[in-house]
């Protein structure tokens, strides 16, 4: 009953059911194997750094979280002390002390020690599915699937949130991909819903994870690189203001952080920017007011005028100290040597050493190999968002490289990219599987010829497929791939390219019997007739009979060649196109996808419901592959 029941289930909530079943077991790995330290020995907190937070916790959760934001701790730094609340990044903390006190408010008693335990395992299951929601806006749900797949268990992400090992890091990543997830929302829609859910985001990313900088960087650093390449929109201008003034607001809450995004360094590209921004809203004002010259004038003057004051303002700043300077560990990450030369208490910590090439097999595997793949895709089909992936990409390569603590901010982007790599492999694979398999192809196509059954009949195709019916149908044809005569095969190109009516004239003045085409809208098989279709036109129209046909009436206003709605009404109702598409648009091609959807131009086709007034259809193959037609006598 159960698998009847499934049966039964329409395609788009099978495909719903099977999405969900594949997240949740990635979800289920991402968790299950980072107990092996649990199953092996006993649940336990391990490493350095952790048994400090877990100590910190277990007070944020007896004490409550007032006590634990005014706690002085005179066991630690004797005889100095030290002030807690505001020397520490206190999201991880919050977090397990909140899930502790949910857990019994449910009566479900477990100590805080297991809490923070399984804490990293918990949250590495998150990260999964938010790289999943991450990559589908990036490409789709296969791509995904793959991406939470690969996260689930790259040793680079493993090695940082494994059971017992309670460090920031263990929900950090999860923030830094939500806060990445809901700024490609905000880009996309240009919502203050979206650009406020992002903010909110960062401020979780803040309290946990001195690694923010490196976010609150590289999100000034996008809108940025729209500005630069024309891409700067009202969209990016709601979402990044919103982005920039709620979450530095939120940030200063946390006392660790308190008026550094307004004064240190680190923070000042994102502060630049915001002011670029108001710039550029007034400029695009200002041209919509003016004449050009009258905008040239003033805009040259006004660039000078607040460049000179910003530059002034922010080297007096500098100088005063208002400013502060960059920390060591991100001059260290500018320049490998500064910390070894300057600071040797950072360049002593084994996690602050630049990365050895061993390392980024070992810690990424097969998704060294594949990166470069998702990393071609994104910049040969760019996009707000695909912009976005590429900087966070090469970026985090290169400081990953720097410092190898940083092989953590890597591992995501390398898991995003390495499963939009694979899906475009995958998809272009199934596309071309017909292709791929010549004897398969070659006996549809010779049993396609059967209906033929008329010994004397005379086929019209293109020229391409001379030689294969006359030697596997034993018939007639008009033309072939010889090629000798361009006035008879420019005929056939005029043909194909008119009206039925038209058509049906040359048609009957060349006695033909049956028209076969080839289509692979079905399929995926690009070297199809629509694909090859303006080399008809432009041999049709090459010669005298056909100087009235002209290659720009099947384009668009615009230049485009298309078949969807937005195509030109002449290629829309010439006799290739009705002969290609004729019953096309009750068919269902892909999932989520509407009827008559062309998965060669992957488009919707325009022109779906017309008859064919001339031409009788004799035979389809199984995958639409080869269409014939009879012509009415």
């Amino acid at each position: 009953m159960t698998k009847l029941g499934f049966l039964r289930l329409s395609y788009e909530k099978q495909d719903t059911l099977l999405k969900l079943l594949i997240l949740s077991m990635a979800a289920v790995l991402s968790f299950s194997t980072r107990l092996f330290s649990v199953l092996r020995f006993e649940s336990v907190i391990h490493e350095f750094d952790p048994y400090f937070n877990y100590r910190t916790t277990r007070f944020l959760a007896e004490e409550g979280f007032y006590k634990f934001h005014n706690w002085f701790d005179d066991r630690a730094w004797y005889p100095l002390g030290r002030i807690i609340g505001g020397t520490i990044y206190p999201g991880l903390m919050v977090t397990s002390a909140v899930l502790y006190h949910v857990l019994h408010f449910f009566h479900i008693t477990i100590d805080i020690r297991n809490v923070c335990v399984f804490l990293a395992p918990l949250f590495s299951s998150f990260t999964a599915i938010v790289t999943y929601h991450l990559t589908k806006e990036l490409k789709d749900a296969g791509a995904g699937l793959l991406a939470a797949a690969m996260i689930a268990v790259v040793p680079g992400y493993i090695s940082r949130s494994v059971a017992g090992s309670y460090d920031n890091e263990g929900i950090a990543i999860f923030c830094m991909l939500l806060t990445y997830y809901m700024w490609i929302k905000a880009v996309k829609t240009g919502s203050v819903y979206w650009s406020s859910m992002c903010a909110l985001a960062y401020f979780y990313m803040v309290s946990s994870w001195g690694g923010y900088v490196f976010l609150i960087n590289l999100i000034p650093l996008h809108v940025l690189v729209l500005m630069l390449t024309g891409r700067f929109s009202h969209r990016i201008y709601v979402a990044y203001c919103t982005v920039y003034c709620l979450g530095t607001i939120l940030s200063m809450q946390i006392s660790f952080v308190g008026f550094q995004p307004v004064q240190s360094s680190e923070h000042m590209a994102a502060f630049g920017v915001f002011g670029l921004c108001q710039i550029h809203a007034f400029v695009d004002y200002l041209r919509s007011k003016l004449n050009a010259q009258q905008f040239e004038i003033l805009f040259k003057s006004v660039i000078s005028l607040v460049g000179f004051i910003l530059l002034s303002v922010g080297a007096v700043l500098m100088l005063t100290g208002k400013i502060s300077p960059w920390t060591g560990r991100f001059y260290s990450l500018l320049d490998p040597s500064y910390a070894k030369n300057n600071i040797p208490i950072i360049a002593s910590v084994s996690e602050h050493q630049p990365t050895t090439w061993s390392s980024y097999y070992f810690d990424l595997q097969l998704l060294v190999f594949m990166f470069p793949v998702g990393l071609y895709y994104c910049f040969n089909n760019l996009s707000d968002a695909r912009i976005f992936i590429i900087m966070y990409g090469v970026t985090s390569m290169y400081f990953s490289a720097v410092m190898v603590r940083l092989m953590l901010v890597l591992a995501p982007v390398m898991c995003i990219l390495s499963g939009i790599g694979v899906s475009q492999v995958l998809t272009t694979y199934m596309k071309n599987l017909d292709v791929s398999r010549p004897d398969k192809k070659a006996k549809k196509q010779q049993d396609s010829t059967y209906p033929i059954k008329n010994e004397d009949a005379k086929v019209m195709s293109w020229w391409d497929y001379g030689y294969q019916i006359t030697a596997m149908a034993n018939r007639t044809i008009l033309v072939d791939n010889n090629t000798w005569n361009n006035t008879h095969i420019s005929r056939v190109g005029q043909a194909m390219a008119s009206t039925e009516e038209k058509a049906y004239e040359i048609m009957r003045e060349l006695d033909v019997s049956y028209v076969l085409v080839i289509f692979g809208g079905l399929t995926g098989y690009s070297s199809d007739d629509i694909n090859k279709f303006l080399w008809m036109v432009r041999i049709g129209g090459s010669t005298e009979t056909g100087k009235h046909i002209k290659e720009h009436d099947y384009y668009t206003p615009t230049g485009e060649f298309r078949v969807d709605r937005e195509g030109s009404p002449v290629l829309l109702n010439c006799l290739m196109y009705k002969m290609c598409y004729y019953r096309f648009g009750q068919v269902y091609t892909e999932g989520k996808r509407p009827p008559g959807y062309d998965r060669v131009r992957n488009a919707e086709i325009g022109n779906k419901d017309f008859e064919l007034d001339v031409l009788e259809e004799a035979y389809t193959t199984e995958h639409w592959l080869v269409r014939i037609y009879k012509v009415s006598q």
